[in-house]
């Protein structure tokens, strides 16, 4: 079975769904969330997988302004041989906060559970801020989990590469930012679900606003640094330094010399 859910409620509204699922033995559910609407627009799944059951979800997490985007998942590895996979990505600009509470509990007897968490996360603005707290809850010894969360910015030595191809700061933000996010709707079955997606999520991209962080000095434009008197070597055989272009030396002031 598959789900698409895209959560684009208007701005100031709050939002909170609640999805509670049991996949049956050798069942299978496959979730592509793309969480960005709403003031508050929180999202939970609370998944319990029979014997051989498999669960996915791939998630994209987008806020701006003062959003705050959130969620919550706990997949419970009941029986044996179940397996799980999410892979979440998320994108915070202004003062949004992006939040992910991830948490994977294997039963005793789950024997041969394969389960795993990916978090990333992306900040466009100093006031925007991303949480991760993924968890693990173990108690069968024969089990293959893991889970990582990692939250970085944008390349601004790949923004100024676009930007001097005469691709706009905002344009070339929106192209990375969508790279960042790509491959999570790649496998959608429905066509027509794939592109309201893709659509969706293009349209709130191109209108993150972040021109401090999207326009970055070359090289000709940052200031030049200065060697000063102060900064010089004192030893007496030191010699001026060889001229490099963009520095300027300015000489030490002349030594008194000393009669003996």
């Amino acid at each position: 079975a598959h789900r698409a859910l895209l959560q684009d409620a208007p701005d100031g509204e709050a939002v909170v769904l609640a999805h509670q699922v049991e996949v049956a033995a050798g069942g299978s559910l496959s979730v592509h969330l793309l969480d960005m609407g709403g003031a508050l627009g929180r999202v939970s799944f609370d998944v319990i997988l029979g014997e051989g059951a498999h669960f996915d979800l791939k998630a994209a997490l987008i806020g701006t302004g003062e959003q705050t985007i959130e969620l919550v998942t706990h997949v419970r590895h009941r029986q044996p041989g179940g397996i799980s996979r999410q892979c979440v990505r998320a994108i915070a600009a202004g003062r949004a906060t992006t939040s992910y509470l991830g948490q994977i509990q294997v039963a005793p007897h789950a024997q041969k559970t394969d389960s795993a968490q990916d978090f990333k996360a992306m900040l466009l603005d100093r006031g925007a801020s991303a949480n991760a707290k993924p968890e693990l809850e173990i108690f069968a010894d024969d089990v293959k989990c893991s889970h990582g969360a990692s939250v970085g910015q944008l390349d601004k030595g790949a923004l100024f590469y676009m930007a001097s191809r005469g691709l706009d700061p905002a344009r070339a933000q929106a192209l990375l930012l969508r790279a960042f996010i790509a491959g999570l709707f790649d496998d959608m079955p429905d066509a027509a679900d794939k592109a309201r997606f893709e659509a969706a999520a293009l349209a709130k991209l191109e209108a993150l606003q972040c021109a401090s962080r999207t326009t970055p000095r070359s090289p000709a434009q940052r200031p030049a640094p200065v060697l000063t008197s102060a900064t010089a070597p004192t030893s007496p055989v030191w010699s001026p330094p060889m001229a490099r272009p963009g520095i300027i030396w300015i000489p030490p002031p002349p030594r008194k010399s000393r009669k003996w």
